[in-house]
């Protein structure tokens, strides 16, 4: 039976299980937790292995890491689950780990969206390795075909996952590929693949051999085919063009998305799943520069490569010049003069080491300069200098200028940094506070230090920190042992406790500084943590809390105007994972260095609103928030012009409806399904971008996505994307195609740009889709209909959704809220060409009335495509009127028919003439008597 731990959250863990790892809070500077994959587990270091099973003491534990993507990259990922493996390992302390977790495979997975609402679940589908800084693709051994059988069946029986290029992957997946001359297996290196047989040769096969591929963008064709190629041209045979056809590719297909599973059984097997390890590794890298028979030897290396440095390209060949005679003693390396002795301390006898210390001692009165590791380095190479030149102790004086002359510098360099101002120190915590820590922006920040300094400095100002915590920690024990009690007070033995769950992260309660959640801004938790630098406040509810540690994700929520400016976010980035691990990409910062020591005073920062649309923060005035329920959208995007002075009283359509009544109260968008549920919400959430709804010329609401993103939609006033026009003429069937995320039926659908799957609007946007628009080229403007230009594109532009399995799409996107020169949205400017309505053809009634003739196939001139030939044409006897909303037969005469005014003026006895000359006709005479 494999060896179980039991961790301090009581959970058991085992070899191959997934954890939590993360040091004390004091250690980690505010950091996530560190996914990790437990490799073994050790005894104590120096200490010999336990009698017996089950005697084991175990203290240490070596873990593989993962990597999440924003360690290793400055690009956004909203996906907070998805990991990046990594052959990386490092043996840690068995009370880092924090609690169980599950990871993996994407293809493993079969429902991902269910998988993803688990707490403690991620998947990873990439490899990054940490020498190269560079991402492998992660697919499965059983997927890779086109290898010899028995290379293959070794990968299989020891590997569940191969790591290789991302261009590697389709000619790993690809059916096994057999030279066409000696029919042996083509490795990808060594092989070219004709473009007109597509049959594979080895570069020594064919005639004359190649020394070389060809080059990127360029094709190559076997003999035979190159010589039928001539004959058709000498023959001048017509030759039909080539259809240009999308490259085949034999990856493993994206899986698509649908509605989550709810099949707790099969989530329990993926959970359980075995995989296979070799040598504790359950991948190996087989890409570009791997030589396959190296793969059966079981101790070639797994780790991912890169093409090598050696040879003309990166090394210099130097001539022999036959005129410059060669120096005749040539100074040789490792001798006296090219050696400097920093120390000779081990060449000294005990008796010599004693009298040196007593000397050292009197070498400085100031106790923090013995102790100082710069003072000590320089005491002890002087200390050498003396001895080795044979004299004595008292030669020695360190109270001379703090410089020392170096080999190979002309200068003399300081042994110890010069002594920090009070505004260097200034500086330095500012730029912690704002940047974490990342010292490159920290020196940028205070601009009279070098790097080295920086660093120097930050070690001695952190261990003084920890100094005072420690001082607190133990003034806090001695006052509860003077008192009786057996405890510390709560607040504080959290934070002494050593080995509680999560040391020092756990905070007592709400302060005058601290009353909110730093992220969400509630006030209303049943435990608070310790929140990482840069937020509003130093505190976290208990749910973002959990989110941080676990998924480094945190829920903003913006509802003060006291904003934290944007500048602060890079705060959040992790710094040293994994754990004394390679360092990896740093955030870019572009701080300028300031040229004094007195740090700039700060500028008054203007506060920030986070857009819902596009997730950006902006300025009060271009970011509007609704006075009532907190909506917050870019103005532009919203179809909102109001004076700036204005801007804190303003209220979204919904909320003004509310007061002015001119729409429906019920704010259900007409181009979404009907929700059955019995507790449906009256309003939208105001935490999305569908909360932007904009009254319909019947009176109902539609959203502003939805109404932009459907193509039969117009508006009557584009600037204020008011009212919305042309739902009667969205076609039939795209009301009755079911939608491929929600399963409903009833709504109009969009397809996706880049597939066929059809779905509504807002659960596109609830399921993350990506929206946008697309200025496509053309070739006939006059043809082709109206072009515009955005941001120096010109062309036809084009509103763009596809799903999220489409994220390697070659599309260029406009965000939503993404603005040219003129500051001019791209939704402003798609909806000013392509969606007013004629309102100077004709006005609001008639428009709809068309609109209805056109739904109701009746022709623009009156009759109907419909065959009536068989239906009278009705007229007035009386006021010859052929529009009436009911006519009546005659009393008196057959085949005669009276309009509803008429009919009823008469039959009340009201006489008024109906005749042109006003009076009653001789024949209503005769009907009335």
């Amino acid at each position: 039976m494999a060896a179980q731990v039991t961790l301090k959250s009581g959970e058991k863990v085992k070899v191959n299980d997934h954890v939590y790892c993360s040091p004390p809070w004091s250690v980690r500077d505010g950091t996530p937790y560190s996914v990790a994959r437990i490799m073994e587990f050790l005894p104590p270091e120096g200490a010999g292995k336990g009698k017996g099973k089950g005697k084991e003491i175990y203290t240490r534990v070596r873990l593989a890491w993962y990597y999440r993507p924003s360690d290793v990259s400055d690009r956004p990922v909203a996906d907070s689950r998805l990991l990046l493996a990594a052959i990386y390992s490092e043996i840690c302390d068995i009370n880092q780990l924090r609690s169980r977790c599950h990871v993996l495979h994407r293809d493993k997975i079969t429902d991902l969206a269910g998988w993803k609402k688990r707490p403690d679940r991620f998947y990873f589908n990439r490899l990054f390795d940490p020498y190269i800084k560079k991402e492998f693709d992660v697919i499965q051994a059983t997927d890779v075909r086109n290898l010899p059988d028995n290379i293959r069946q070794v990968l299989i029986s020891r590997y569940e996952y191969i790591v290789a290029e991302k261009d590697v992957v389709p000619d790993l997946t690809d059916t096994l590929r057999l030279c066409a001359t000696c029919s042996e297996w083509c490795a990808n290196p060594d092989t070219v693949g004709c473009d007109r047989c597509k049959n594979f040769f080895h570069m020594s096969c064919v005639q004359p051999p190649l020394l070389a591929k060809p080059s990127r963008g360029y094709g190559w064709t076997c003999a035979p085919c190159s010589k039928r190629h001539e004959e058709e041209v000498d023959k001048h045979d017509v030759r039909h063009p080539t259809p240009i056809m999308k490259p085949k590719s034999n990856a493993p297909a994206p899986r698509g998305r649908g509605r989550p599973r709810k099949d707790r059984s099969l989530a329990e097997k993926e959970e359980n799943v075995d995989i296979k390890y070799f040598k504790m590794w359950p991948f190996r890298y087989f890409g570009q520069y791997t030589v396959a028979e190296d793969t059966l030897d079981p101790d070639d290396l797994i780790f991912p490569r890169s093409a090598t440095r050696v040879g003309p390209k990166y090394q210099a060949t130097v001539p022999t010049t036959l005129d410059v005679p060669s120096p005749s003693d040539p100074e040789q390396r490792g001798g006296d003069y090219t050696v400097e002795v920093l120390s000779a301390i081990n060449t000294l006898t005990d008796e010599e080491i004693v009298e040196m210390e007593a000397w050292k001692v009197v070498l400085s009165r100031n106790q923090e300069k013995l102790h100082s590791v710069d003072w000590l380095t320089e005491a002890l190479r002087r200390f050498s200098q003396a001895h080795l030149l044979n004299r004595g102790w008292s030669t020695v004086d360190m109270s001379v200028i703090p410089t020392r002359p170096e080999k190979w510098k002309k200068g003399e360099t300081r042994h110890t940094d010069r002594e920090w101002t009070a505004d260097e120190v200034t500086a330095f915590e500012d730029g912690i506070f704002l940047y974490g820590a990342e010292l490159r922006a920290v020196h940028d920040e205070i601009g009279t230090r070098s790097m080295a300094e920086v660093v120097r400095f930050y070690g001695h100002w952190k261990n003084s920190r920890l100094k005072e915590e420690n001082a607190q920690i133990r003034a806090a024990r001695l006052k509860a042992k003077d008192q009786g009690k057996d405890e510390v007070p709560s607040a504080t033995a959290i934070v002494a406790d050593q080995f509680s769950d999560d040391e020092g992260s756990i905070m007592l309660g709400l302060s005058k500084h601290n009353n909110s959640c730093g992220a969400c801004r509630t006030r209303e938790s049943e435990n608070w943590w310790r929140a990482p630098k840069g937020l509003a406040t130093d505190i976290l509810c208990d749910t973002c809390g959990t989110n941080w540690r676990k998924y480094a994700d945190l829920n903003f929520r913006t509802v003060r105007e006291d904003a934290v400016p944007s500048s602060k976010k890079g705060s959040d980035k992790r710094e040293g994972t994994p754990l004394n691990g390679p360092s990896t990409k740093r955030v870019k910062t572009s701080t300028s260095a300031s040229v004094n020591a007195t740090p700039p005073p700060n500028a008054p920062t203007a506060p920030q609103l986070r857009c819902l649309a596009c997730q950006k923060n902006g300025p009060v005035g271009k970011v509007l928030r609704c006075n009532q329920c907190q909506f917050r959208v870019h103005a532009a995007s919203c179809g909102v012009h109001m004076d700036k002075s204005v801007v804190d009283s303003w209220m979204c359509d919904i909320c003004q409806n509310e007061e002015t009544l001119e729409s429906s109260m019920h704010t259900d968008c007409l181009l979404c399904p009907r929700r059955k549920s019995k507790k449906k919400a009256q309003f939208p959430n105001a935490d999305s971008f569908l909360r932007a709804s904009k009254p319909t010329e019947g009176q109902g609401w539609a959203h502003v996505l939805c109404a932009v993103f459907t193509p039969e939609i117009s508006f009557s006033d584009v600037s204020q994307l008011r009212l919305v026009e042309g739902i009667s003429t969205i076609p039939k069937q795209r009301w009755a195609s079911k939608c491929t995320l929600c399963g409903e039926t009833s709504g109009a659908v969009i397809r996706c740009s880049d597939c066929v799957r059809e779905y509504h609007s807002s659960c596109a946007w609830r399921k993350g889709h990506h929206f946008g628009f697309e200025i496509q080229p053309v070739r006939h403007p006059r043809r082709d209909g109206i072009i515009t230009t955005f941001k120096g594109e010109t062309g036809n532009m084009v509103p763009v959704v596809y799903c999220q399995e489409h994220e390697n799409s070659k599309r260029e996107l406009y965000d939503v809220c993404e603005t040219d020169e003129t500051g001019e949205t791209a939704l402003q400017v798609y909806c000013r060409i392509y969606k007013q309505a004629p309102v100077t053809q004709a006005h609001a009634l008639l428009r709809k009335a068309r609109r209805l003739d056109q739904t109701l196939n009746i022709r623009t001139d009156g009759t109907s495509s419909v065959d009536v030939s068989a239906e009278p044409v009705l007229q007035c006897d009386m006021c010859s009127t052929q529009y009436s909303p009911a006519f009546y037969p005659s009393e008196h005469y057959s085949g005669r028919w009276r309009c509803h005014k008429c009919h009823f003026e008469h039959r009340n006895g009201v006489g008024a003439g109906h005749s042109p000359d006003g009076s009653l006709s001789p024949l209503d005479d005769t009907m009335d008597g």
